[in-house]
């Protein structure tokens, strides 16, 4: 729908060297009326500092990605929102997509494909195999650009204080108002964990925390799995 604008949501935690990367490429969608909230949750590295020069505001609250992006949904000035990773990268028409796909009737939320930023055929299957099981059972996860109208947003609660597994709580929620728009548009997203903890073996533990998850594992037992070699 034209005549719409975005607001940015990026919630961060020690994330500088890719801010370097993200927010300069950010500064078109700020020209074109868009808006960039940073949210800290407590950095030491000088995101703050640098953040402040390529955002239009930085905000600050404790630890925990939801709280981060709750409150920066508090604070966006814009009926849609887009909660993107500091370690991804939005493609150049993700906006323009975002617009035109909330911009029919029914649709109030959705995400974007995927695609690894590191090369290799095995890192575009994990990335395939992303999207799929995404548009199969309609759960989209934070590194894929989860994106909403703010008003259905509020409604569904936003995000829950859950150390992990936010944005699957959160999807699970939002489906109730529509099915998500699934965009085939690629955003960039890192291949970090893949790289250091091996392919095999991060493949099964995430699906096997999304398991543990339905099944009614506690969050904060999932995290301290999933944060344990970090």
């Amino acid at each position: 729908m034209s005549g719409e604008n975005v607001s940015i949501v990026i919630p961060v935690l020690n994330d500088l060297m890719a801010l370097k990367a993200l927010l300069p490429a950010l500064q078109t969608h700020r020209g074109a009326g868009h808006e960039v909230i940073v949210v800290d949750g407590g950095s030491t590295d000088g995101s703050v500092t640098y953040a402040r020069a390529f955002a239009d505001r930085v905000l600050m609250t404790g630890t925990g990605r939801g709280r981060q992006m709750n409150l920066g949904a508090a604070n966006a000035r814009h009926d849609i929102l887009l909660f993107l990773h500091a370690d991804s990268l939005l493609p150049r028409e993700g906006i323009a997509g975002i617009l035109k796909a909330l911009g029919n009737a029914g649709q109030h939320w959705g995400r974007f494909d995927v695609r690894l930023d590191a090369p290799g055929i095995a890192y575009g299957v994990i990335a395939s195999l992303m999207n799929l099981r995404s548009r199969l059972t309609g759960v989209a996860t934070g590194d894929q650009g989860i994106f909403v109208r703010k008003p259905v947003f509020l409604e569904a609660g936003g995000y829950q204080s859950i150390p992990l597994m936010e944005d699957v709580a959160l999807s699970k929620t939002l489906c109730r108002h529509s099915w998500p728009v699934c965009l085939d548009t690629r955003l960039v997203t890192s291949a970090r964990r893949w790289q250091q903890n091996g392919i095999a073996g991060t493949v099964l533990l995430m699906w096997g925390l999304r398991l543990a998850y339905f099944l009614g594992v506690d969050p904060e037992r999932l995290a301290r799995i999933y944060h344990r070699d970090d």
